[in-house]
């Protein structure tokens, strides 16, 4: 998923370098294009900050009447 995510980030790149060449630095095509790579940058940090569940969580996700995955108040 990294080595994706990392792609599809330099692609983006690569595409607003050429609409920068030729539309011109200053333009808006440019900061739109640019607005798209830190779009995508965005979206990898956040998913980077999301703690992955444990297996003993999924497994209480999809078996929530097993007894080992009941919660008791106090």
């Amino acid at each position: 998923m990294n080595n994706n995510i990392d792609e599809i980030i330099e692609q983006e790149r690569v595409e607003a370098r050429i609409i920068c060449d030729i539309k011109g630095g200053t333009s808006p095509e440019c900061a739109a294009a640019w607005d798209a790579v830190e779009e995508v940058q965005a979206e990898s940090a956040h998913k980077k900050q999301k703690p992955k569940k444990s297996s003993f969580e999924v497994y209480c996700d999809n078996n929530p009447e097993a007894a080992e995955c009941r919660l008791y108040d106090d």
